[in-house]
C-alpha cells in the first residue's frame, strides 16, 4: 500500500471518531497533537496526505481544528518530553508515526486517544492487547509480519553471491532496534548465516561502527527506526563507498546492491 493511501485511511477511520464528539462539547476547535519521530522535511508526504484527508472530511486547520506538530528529528530521547508537552496542551488526540513515538505517547497518557500510523509489533511491544481488540486508548495500523526479517535475508542472499556474514545495524538505545535485531539474529541462524551486530545509539556512532565492521561482513541489514531513518543518506554514502550491499526495511530508504 502506498504511504499516501495508507495515511488517508488512518485519517478517515481514526481521526473523525474522537474529534466529532469533542467538537460538540467544546467551544474552541479541538486540537490534534502530531508527534513525528523524524524531521519535518522527512515526513512532509505524511503530513500533506494527512491534512488533505482531514480537509476532505471537513476538518480544516485554522477553522474547525488546530494541529500542533512536533518533531523529534530522529532523536528518540526527545520523544518523551514532546509527548508530555502535547499532554500539557490538552490535545484531543495524539497522532504518532512509528513505534518509538507511540511508546512515548503511551507513557505520557492513558486517557488521551492515541492513533499510530504504523508500528512493527504493537502486541509484542505492549502497545495494544491484541490486533483484533487493542483495548485502552491506543489504536492504529500495524505492518507486523513475523517472517519479514527472514524474507529480507533471503532476498539479500539471492542478490549477494556466496553470502555468509551479515552485519545488522540497529539503534540499541531503544526497544525497536533491540527487538528487530533479535529477530534478525534468529532468522540468520536458521539460514546458516553468521550474525555480526553493529550497535549504534546516536548519529555520531554510524561512521565508526561501519568502519569497525569493514571486512567482517558480506552485506548489511539496517533495522528501520527513527535514528537510522534520519541518517539513511549518510549510511548509504558510507556503504556505497565500501561497496557493501545494504538492505533497508523501507523501499524509500534502500539503494541498489552493488
Amino acid at each position: 500500500m502506498r504511504r499516501r493511501d495508507f495515511i488517508k485511511r488512518i485519517a478517515g477511520s481514526a481521526i473523525s471518531w474522537p474529534l466529532a464528539a469533542r467538537a460538540q462539547q467544546a467551544e474552541k476547535s479541538p486540537t490534534i497533537g502530531f508527534l513525528g519521530p523524524l524531521t519535518q522535511s522527512a515526513m512532509v508526504s505524511w503530513t500533506s496526505a494527512f491534512a488533505q484527508r482531514l480537509h476532505e472530511l471537513g476538518w480544516i486547520e485554522g477553522r474547525t481544528i488546530e494541529i500542533e506538530y512536533r518533531w523529534a528529528d530522529g532523536r528518540s530521547e526527545r520523544l518523551a518530553d514532546i509527548a508530555a508537552e502535547l499532554v500539557r496542551l490538552k490535545v484531543a488526540i495524539i497522532v504518532t508515526g512509528g513505534t518509538a513515538a507511540t511508546t512515548a505517547a503511551q507513557q505520557a497518557t492513558s486517557v488521551i486517544p492515541i492513533v499510530f500510523g504504523t508500528a512493527g509489533d504493537p502486541v509484542g511491544l505492549g502497545l495494544v492487547a491484541s490486533l483484533s481488540r487493542p483495548g485502552g486508548n491506543i489504536t492504529g495500523m500495524s505492518n507486523q509480519s513475523a517472517d519479514l526479517p527472514g524474507k529480507r535475508l533471503e532476498l539479500l542472499r539471492g542478490l549477494v553471491p556466496n553470502l555468509q556474514r551479515v552485519a545488522v545495524m540497529a539503534n540499541v538505545g531503544g526497544r525497536i532496534g533491540l527487538h528487530e535485531m533479535a529477530e534478525v539474529q534468529t532468522a540468520a541462524q536458521k539460514l546458516g548465516l553468521q550474525f555480526v551486530p553493529v550497535e549504534i545509539r546516536r548519529a555520531e556512532d554510524i561512521a565508526p561502527a561501519l568502519d569497525a565492521v569493514k571486512g567482517k561482513a558480506d552485506a548489511l541489514y539496517v533495522v528501520t527506526e527513527p535514528l537510522v531513518n534520519t541518517n539513511r543518506v549518510k549510511i548509504n554514502i558510507l556503504t556505497n563507498a565500501e561497496r557493501l550491499p545494504t538492505i533497508h526495511g523501507e523501499k524509500g530508504m534502500s539503494k541498489q546492491v552493488v
